[in-house]
C-alpha cells in the first residue's frame, strides 16, 4: 500500500547543503512546513534561531521564544518552529532591536543584518499574471498574490507590472513603494545555480524566440569586471538607479551571519 500524505521527518544527510548543521551529529533535523518557500530554498525557524543566530541552544528553547510572539517574519508574528523563511524575507526581533533579511550568497541563503528602517520594506519578484473577472492577479515569488482591480479586465492598461519586475513593498501597508525593471544596466543578484550570490550589472539579456523566457541567458558583470552567465529565472534585480544601487549594494555587503 502506498504512503499517503507528506513525510513529516527529514534526515540530516539529504537536507539542503547550505543548512548550518552537523550532518553526522544526530540523525534527524526539523523539516520545514508547507509554506511560501520550497524545502530547497528555505530555512526553518528552528535553524534560524538555534544554528544561525544562536539565540536558542535547543529546539525547545526556540519554540519557547516563538510561542511568546517575539519573532516576526515580514511583519507577521510566527509561532511555529518549522515555518519556512526564504529569499528576501525580513526577520524582526523588536525586543532586542535586531532585524535581518534573507539574501543569497555563495553558501546558499544567509541572514544579513539590516536597520529598523530597512526592515519596513520587502522586495518581491513578479512571477506570473492572471486575468480574473474583476482585474489582474499578480503572483509573487514568496507565494503571495496581489489583486489589482481594473475597469476592463480584457484590457488592463492600469497594470504596468511585468513578469520578473521587482516590487518594493511596504510591509505594514502592503503598498508598492517602488518598481524595478529587470533590464540591461540595472543591478541584480543571482539567486540560483553555481554563481548564486554574485551581484553586478546586467550586461545583456538574450532575446528568446524558440524557448521559454525563463531560460533566457543573462550576462552579469560584477564590480571587479568579472562576467558570469546564468538564466533569467535566477536573476533578481535589486536597483534601477544610482542611489538605490548604493543603498542595496551596501546592504548586501554588510557583515553576514553564518
Amino acid at each position: 500500500m502506498g504512503k499517503k500524505g507528506k513525510t513529516a521527518r527529514l534526515k540530516r544527510k539529504p537536507a539542503p547543503k547550505y543548512w548550518p548543521i552537523h550532518r553526522k551529529e544526530l540523525p534527524w533535523v526539523v523539516k520545514p512546513a508547507s509554506g511560501p518557500h520550497s524545502l530547497q530554498t528555505c530555512l526553518p525557524m528552528t535553524l534560524v534561531l538555534r544554528d544561525v543566530l544562536g539565540v536558542a541552544d535547543t529546539r525547545k528553547e526556540g519554540k519557547h521564544i516563538l510561542t511568546e510572539g517575539k519573532i516576526q517574519v515580514n511583519g507577521i508574528v510566527r509561532k511555529k518552529d518549522d515555518f519556512p523563511v526564504g529569499l528576501m524575507d525580513v526577520i524582526s526581533m523588536p525586543d532586542s532591536n535586531q532585524y535581518y533579511r534573507v539574501l543569497p550568497s555563495h553558501k546558499g541563503l544567509i541572514l544579513t543584518p539590516i536597520t529598523k528602517e530597512d526592515a519596513k520594506y520587502k522586495l518581491v519578484r513578479v512571477e506570473n499574471k492572471t486575468t480574473t473577472s474583476v482585474g489582474v492577479q499578480i503572483a509573487l515569488h514568496d507565494g503571495t498574490n496581489m489583486l489589482i482591480k481594473v475597469a476592463d479586465p480584457k484590457n488592463p492598461v492600469e497594470v504596468t507590472y511585468k513578469t520578473f519586475d521587482i516590487l518594493k513593498i511596504n510591509i505594514a501597508t502592503g503598498e508598492v513603494a517602488e518598481k524595478i525593471r529587470t533590464k540591461e544596466d540595472n543591478m541584480a543578484v543571482i539567486t540560483g545555480g553555481k554563481n548564486i550570490g554574485v551581484k553586478g550589472k546586467i550586461v545583456e539579456i538574450e532575446k528568446t524566440e524558440a524557448k521559454k523566457r525563463r531560460q533566457a541567458l543573462v550576462l552579469i558583470e560584477d564590480d571587479k569586471g568579472i562576467r558570469c552567465q546564468t538564466i533569467l529565472d535566477f536573476v533578481f534585480s535589486i536597483a534601477g538607479n544610482e542611489l538605490a544601487q548604493q543603498e542595496i549594494t551596501a546592504e548586501l555587503e554588510e557583515t553576514t551571519v553564518d
